[in-house]
């Protein structure tokens, strides 16, 4: 989503008067590549660019075939082929060794439905969304590069154009919604053959953070820097003011903001009594994914056996959703060092992954 949030941005900020833009999106992947479906990148005529389609092999000639889009008007699709041998092909022997279809749309800032404005109500979202995007068309109805946004079933079926489609192409967005996996699909009929990009964006991770000392700082500097939302609660009174500046929020220590299914918790006031408290209404009255104590194993166990005192012994689900003492195993030791490792986990938690070393992985980095 940061990556969305830049591009728009950056789009506010053309002079559509003097300047032309289009923007690049991968919408299919086979076999290796720095980005995934998904990747996006703005560029101007000029040679700005804002975000990326891939480590940086790809952008330059990207933004050339782009210039082209934009001087037509009309979407374009090019393929990068890195397993191709011939020394003419862009990107060979950069080692992705894989093949990456990206879709260069021109932008009309006129076209309240443009590939970039599409975006722009997903950013608050706090569910997941599939954007719908036209990547190959025999169809005059539905050309090449149409995107159409869904987040509910009514507002979709009154914007989208071929009715024919509705129902097939409904129950897809309702399957990709449940699997939270971006695929392509081809449906056919009397409005022609179209292959369409289902892309589930999902919303960022969004960080309740209970403390206000020292090491809060480098925990909520580093989740700005991943695009995540940080919540702080804590004496507002008694803070650097610059943490007003880094977190989306900062609030009074007993404010009760309710959290959602992207919600990560993390306890670190360094206070038994009030993380307890704080540990016992998440675990009980919320369902959210991850919960994280900082400490010892043997300060949650005091935990646990005061739940068990009080004849509310916690479930083995419950017992799933807590991390103590929070954090993967890197040997930090710093609080820079603590917080990353924090961080790793929650991103390791929320890709159901097991965090171990990709050396030892034996799948591909982004199979499941």
């Amino acid at each position: 989503m940061k990556e969305i949030s830049a591009i728009l941005d950056h789009y506010k900020k053309i002079d559509f008067t003097t300047t032309k833009a289009a923007l690049a999106t991968v919408v299919r992947v086979e076999g290796s590549s720095y980005r995934r479906v998904g990747a996006r990148m703005l560029v101007t005529e000029d040679g700005q660019w804002v975000g990326g389609i891939s480590g940086g092999c790809l952008e330059g000639d990207a933004l050339k075939r782009a210039r082209l889009a934009m001087s037509t008007g009309k979407a374009a699709m090019v393929t990068y082929d890195t397993t191709d041998d011939d020394p003419y092909q862009i990107g060979v022997g950069l080692g992705c060794n894989g093949v990456i279809d990206v879709l260069l749309s021109p932008l009309n800032a006129d076209d309240l439905s443009n590939a970039v404005l599409q975006l722009e109500p997903l950013i608050h979202r706090r569910s997941p969304s599939v954007v719908v995007t036209v990547t190959e068309s025999q169809s005059d109805t539905l050309p090449l590069g149409s995107v159409y946004r869904f987040e509910d079933a009514d507002s979709f079926a009154a914007l989208f154009p071929v009715q024919e489609l509705l129902p097939a192409l409904s129950e897809s967005i309702h399957t990709t919604l449940h699997s939270q996996k971006s695929h392509t699909q081809e449906f056919s009929g009397s409005f022609g053959s179209v292959c369409v990009l289902l892309e589930v964006i999902l919303p960022p991770i969004h960080l309740f953070i209970h403390g206000g000392n020292y090491d809060i700082y480098p925990l909520v500097r580093q989740a700005r820097e991943l695009g995540w939302l940080t919540t702080v609660f804590c004496n507002p009174q008694k803070i650097n003011k610059v943490l007003f500046q880094w977190a989306d929020a900062v609030v009074a220590k007993d404010t009760e903001v309710q959290p959602d299914d992207y919600t990560a918790v993390i306890l670190m006031a360094h206070d038994l009594e009030t993380d307890y408290r704080n540990y016992h209404r998440y675990v009980t009255t919320t369902t959210v994914p991850y919960i994280g104590l900082l400490g010892p194993r043997k300060r949650f166990e005091k935990m646990i056996q005061r739940m068990e005192e009080a004849n509310q012994p916690l479930s083995d689900s419950q017992l799933q959703r807590t991390y103590s003492p929070a954090g993967l195993d890197t040997g930090a030791a710093t609080p820079e060092e603590i917080d990353l490792s924090i961080l790793a986990e929650i991103r390791t938690v929320f890709s159901n992954r097991e965090g171990g070393l990709l050396r030892r992985r034996s799948l591909p980095i982004y199979s499941e």
